[in-house]
């Protein structure tokens, strides 16, 4: 499930929905414990792969090239510059370069008109706002239509009830 919260902008006087990230991000020991999961590959194994993998594709992208992981998509870089153009092209140099980004592509696949993109099939948008406490796996810890509300400033909380 993936999450989103209503954000108000402010030159379109509009409410729009934007995506947010829940909980901590997944690190390199979860990764590679569900990818052992589900595969024939230790969990070892897999950090090693996953690790080298970091390291074999920016060789690559230093080599120019961009690097297509089946299943994932494609990395390259691109590159920034702050300031003015140059008037020619000859005063273009790499010294104009002022920042290197990775871009992601994710994959996608052509059905007839229809295009889907491996990373993005049968998402389910939750409003984070209707749910009030999260257990790290995307599901409400109560029940809804519970009382949820911590009690207010001045308040105590009676723990006989």
């Amino acid at each position: 499930m993936a999450f989103f919260k209503p954000i108000y902008k402010k030159l379109s006087k509009l409410w729009y929905p934007q995506a947010i990230t829940a909980d901590k991000p997944v690190d390199m020991d979860e990764l590679c414990d569900q990818i052992a999961l589900i595969s024939t590959v230790s969990k070892g194994d897999t950090k090693a792969a996953l690790t080298a993998l970091g390291q074999v594709m920016g060789t690559f992208m230093n080599a120019g090239r961009s690097v297509q992981v089946e299943g994932l998509g494609t990395f390259y870089y691109t590159c920034t510059s702050e300031g003015k153009g140059k008037p020619t092209k000859e005063e273009v140099t790499a010294q104009c370069i002022t920042g290197t980004r990775v871009r992601f592509v994710p994959e996608s696949s052509r059905q007839g008109d229809t295009i889907t993109r491996g990373l993005v099939t049968n998402v389910t948008w939750r409003n984070i706002e209707t749910i009030s406490k999260l257990d790290g796996t995307g599901t409400t810890t109560e029940t809804p239509g519970t009382d949820t509300e911590e009690p207010g400033e001045g308040e105590t909380e009676n723990p006989l009830e």
